[in-house]
């Protein structure tokens, strides 16, 4: 059973790095190496992502409320998807994702698509997301996201590097990582939901309601915080954060 600061810690690992260019699975991993979490709850696993589901969907409520009225958008939302599945399936069904949960593997890919993060924000703004951003533009960042299943990668960064190359603003690219992250994270709480009345489990208490809740609170003050701060600034401190955390992970396993 997870206690109360565990869940805290957790909802906060969560709801920062899900949406932050840092990669949630990376930091996941690194704490629970060097802390002696609680036996893994399924529930609460579901719990922190319906957390940042339902703050991300509350964020561009009116966003979405548009975009439903636009087949097009959602054929591309769809088409940006797509790519992620099958590979995230036979990844997980083979159970090669888990050689890839390594610290030698989450420092290099940090360092890589750290430095990869930074040269795609030094494009040149060509792109609006009402007007260009098309099937083909989609396509490609849904690609691009399916790196985001090797931890460290980051999906939010990896998307928001995709866009950048693909001549959006930094706040445009976020958005549509965020937009795109609704139906992976809508994915894993089914996903969860399905394994937990696959193995006759009903259960619900406070901690999972406590985990939705907080992961709420942090995904939505970090989405928030997030764009308003792409919008002044580069994303540089998340690149010189990610060189320093790979190279610490990487001192530790080579030296």
């Amino acid at each position: 059973m997870f206690s109360s600061i565990e869940i805290l810690i957790l909802a906060a690992i969560q709801g920062i790095s899900e949406f932050l260019p840092v990669s949630s699975a990376a930091h996941f991993i690194l704490v629970s190496k060097y802390y002696a979490f609680s036996n893994q709850n399924l529930l609460i696993d579901i719990s922190l992502h319906l957390g940042s589901l339902i703050a991300i969907i509350f964020y561009f409520r009116k966003d979405l409320l548009n975009f439903i009225q636009n087949k097009n958008f959602l054929i591309k939302i769809l088409l940006g998807t797509i790519p992620i599945i099958p590979v995230g399936y036979i990844l997980y069904k083979t159970g090669l994702i888990n050689h890839l949960r390594s610290l030698e593997v989450i420092g290099w890919t940090s360092l890589i698509f750290g430095i990869f993060l930074y040269f795609s924000d030094k494009v040149e703004i060509t792109k609006k997301i009402d007007s260009e951003f098309t099937n083909r533009s989609a396509i490609i960042i849904g690609l691009f996201q399916v790196l985001a299943l090797i931890p460290g990668v980051s999906r939010s960064g990896i998307t928001i590097t995709s866009g950048r190359l693909l001549g959006f603003s930094r706040f445009e690219s976020a958005k549509i990582s965020f937009f795109l992250s609704i139906p992976t994270l809508a994915a894993a709480s089914l996903l969860g939901i399905y394994n937990i009345y696959k193995e006759g489990s009903t259960e619900l208490n406070f901690l999972a309601i406590i985990a939705v809740i907080f992961s709420f609170v942090f995904s939505y003050f970090t989405i928030a915080l997030f764009l308003n701060f792409i919008k002044k600034f580069s994303l540089n401190v998340f690149v010189i954060y990610r060189i320093i955390l790979s190279l610490f992970i990487l001192a530790v396993v080579y030296l």
